[in-house]
């Protein structure tokens, strides 16, 4: 045996943290697992970055290739900027004698032949070097070479017991190109990775894994979105709102104009979410990032994820506006990050609200736009679930999210695409009005769960000094509708039917 101590932890590591994570530590060592996928999934990959994690830890690691040439295995580390220096790489493929005619069979099944020495090949170099971790790329091929189901069944449950005695993790890739589903092997391994790719109308394909079975281990089952980037596979961990319980004082945040903070009923609370609606042109991205930069300015962090405006042209705009986000985000106090929405999927986006309120200590978070978001999975029927676990966490972290929308439409009726206001703790409300042949802005607070808030409607002006609200609109009826109703004098029990 090799004189190498073996691995005596409870769990060994795949050499991907999301992956460990998804699984609660990685791999039982002394296994053998299923990593099935179709073409391009990136089932390659892994099991390359599972093989350059044991030989970081100075184990003897063995790559058996029954498909694909060393040179192939080679590109893919180089395009992923690896060296394979400590993986030992055996090849297992059919000679090119075979090619002529008269070295093919007439009598013999392939499978008493060619399957007996493809065993023997694979046997001899795992005995010659006596590894702890192994990857068998891939099972098509062994399963095309027995003779039957019974047969290659076996075949694979001999494996299985071979690895175990000599202490060692062993990696089996199936690509699924065959029709069959392969349920013989699903049953007799230890645990079963699947990877996906979901095609979409536009933009990249979505990646996703789930782990369809793992003994004797509480993993965290459903899909988790993943991603083949220069270096290997990130897996973004589902986000699971319930492990972040806990109990935390709601301080109150500042908007830093008092006649905004009075209609709010002093300001937002930590921990809450706040959604601010209203069509195109209203002042829903100033007034994010003006109520980002009042939080800055009282010592907090912040993050703010843009949907549809590019970094710079918020920073200039903040700018001109005499929002102080630009220094904020120099001296690192608020960070800016563009997204593409035909490039994300909702995992990648709660793995970055989750870098930034975990590592980067982010207490507000903005997310502008939801259509945005929405756009970014235009085929996800569970999107508001996503939210929600996004809303809740934040909420348990004590983290301030705000939420911009956007409704369809200019006057009258206004539509949401995406409505999430039975979600949000806080709802602002903007409205476009038409007085005088000028076009206004009308803000209004419609819900507000941390407390009391003004219930009337008010003036709202961007200027270079920033947001200003203003006074009650009494004299107005109909500011909703885009089209309101002049009064000469306020009709103070129509305002306020309650007095």
């Amino acid at each position: 045996m090799n004189s190498k101590v073996r691995e005596t932890s409870p769990m060994i590591s795949t050499g991907i943290d999301g992956l460990d994570d998804v699984l609660c530590g990685g791999f039982t060592p002394n296994r053998l697992y299923l990593i099935e996928g179709t073409p391009g999934a990136g089932k390659t990959t892994l099991g390359l970055q599972f093989l350059l994690e044991g030989a970081r830890r100075g184990e003897d690691v063995l790559y058996i290739t029954l498909s694909e040439t060393e040179d192939e295995l080679r590109a893919v580390a180089a395009s992923h900027n690896w060296g394979l220096e400590g993986i030992h790489i055996h090849e297992v493929v059919p000679d090119e004698d075979l090619l002529d005619p008269d070295q093919h069979y007439t009598i013999f099944h392939p499978s008493e032949v060619e399957l007996g020495q493809t065993t023997k090949k694979i046997l001899s170099s795992v005995e010659a070097l006596n590894p702890t971790r192994v990857v068998i790329d891939s099972l098509s091929e062994l399963r095309l070479l027995a003779e039957s189901p019974l047969k290659y069944r076996r075949q694979v449950l001999a494996y299985k017991q071979y690895f175990t005695k000599r202490n060692c993790t062993c990696l089996m890739i199936d690509d699924k190109t065959t029709q069959s589903s392969d349920l013989e092997v699903k049953s007799i391994a230890h645990g079963v990775v699947t990877l996906e790719q979901v095609e979409r109308d536009y933009g990249s394909d979505r990646r996703r894994l789930r782990i369809q079975k793992y003994r004797g281990v509480g993993f965290r089952s459903g899909f988790h979105d993943y991603n083949i980037l220069r270096g290997g596979l990130v897996v973004y961990q589902r986000l699971v709102a319930a492990e972040s319980r806990s109990a935390r004082a709601q301080e109150q945040i500042s908007i830093g104009d008092p006649a905004f903070d009075e209609l709010l009923g002093g300001g937002i609370e930590a921990g809450t979410s706040t959604l601010v609606n209203g069509p195109a042109g209203t002042g829903k991205s100033t007034i994010a990032a003006q109520l980002l930069a009042a939080a800055v300015a009282q010592g907090r962090t912040g993050a703010m994820f843009l949907f549809e405006e590019s970094k710079n042209t918020l920073l200039n705009r903040t700018d001109q506006l005499g929002i102080k986000l630009r220094s904020a985000w120099e001296e690192g106090t608020v960070t800016l990050q563009e997204v593409d929405p035909a490039e994300l999927a909702p995992g990648e986006l709660a793995h970055a609200v989750q870098h930034a309120v975990e590592e980067r200590g982010a207490s507000v978070v903005v997310i502008d736009s939801l259509n945005g978001y929405l756009n970014s999975s235009p085929d996800e029927r569970f999107l508001i679930t996503h939210l929600h676990e996004l809303l809740t966490y934040l909420s348990q972290r004590g983290v301030a999210s705000i939420l911009v929308g956007v409704q369809a439409g200019l006057v009258g009726t206004m539509r949401s695409i995406l409505d999430v206001s039975y979600l949000a703790d806080n709802v602002i409300l903007l409205r476009h009005y038409e007085y005088g042949g000028e076009l206004k802005q009308a803000i209004s607070v419609f819900k507000k769960r941390g407390g009391g808030h003004q219930k009337m409607i008010r003036a709202l002006s961007i200027t270079s000094d920033g947001l200003k609200v203003g006074d009650a609109l009494l004299r107005f009826h109909g500011v909703l509708t885009g089209v309101p109703e002049y009064r000469a004098e306020p009709d103070i029990e129509h305002n306020d039917p309650s007095t």
